[in-house]
């Protein structure tokens, strides 16, 4: 009987462990919304060593005349709306554009970007998690995420669900055999 109370309080450990882990890594990908950051994934090397690929950044909307020469900004880079960050190293305020090079590259982007399509500026990054942000964005990794969800979700009520089924099993049978 002592074991059966220990795996179950074991149980009950991990699956609070599952749920504030979920909770925390929904925050981390979606409630930041909530205070005006948006995050993106880093998709390659050319920000080295200030962004490593793979890590999370967190966005910040700003207009484009708080933006100044050496700040990192995140705009779109073509009509395909791929996503970008580079650093700033030139502002042509008359023909709004910002000229932009990557950390790691040897030279400056060949074109550079309009004001309009300027995102904001990296607040912070968190270094792995833009992996896991998009792996769960699209299949498998989506069906992957609901699976898990609904697991931890059986593996929370399961405990309550079989005490109550317990004590409708013992109800019915107090009255099914009355003494």
């Amino acid at each position: 009987m002592r074991q059966i109370e220990t795996i179950k309080k074991g149980v009950r450990v991990v699956t609070t462990v599952l749920v504030a882990f979920i909770a925390l890594l929904a925050v981390l990908l979606v409630g930041v919304r909530l205070i005006g950051l948006e995050p993106y994934t880093v998709l390659s090397g050319s920000m080295e060593p200030t962004y490593h690929t793979g890590s999370l950044i967190y966005v910040k909307k700003v207009a484009p005349q708080e933006v100044q020469v050496g700040q990192a900004i995140t705009f779109v880079l073509n009509e395909d709306l791929v996503v970008a960050t580079h650093r700033v190293v030139k502002i042509d305020e008359e023909n709004e554009w910002f000229y932009t090079k990557g950390d790691a590259n040897e030279s400056i982007d060949g074109t550079p970007v309009h004001f309009k399509n300027l995102i904001g500026v990296p607040v912070f990054s968190i270094p792995y998690l833009g992996y896991v942000a998009s792996f769960i964005q699209k299949p498998p990794g989506i069906y992957l995420a609901i699976a898990f969800g609904a697991l931890l979700l059986l593996l929370l009520f399961f405990p309550e669900l079989v005490r109550a089924f317990k004590k409708e099993k013992t109800k019915s049978e107090i009255s099914s055999n009355p003494q």
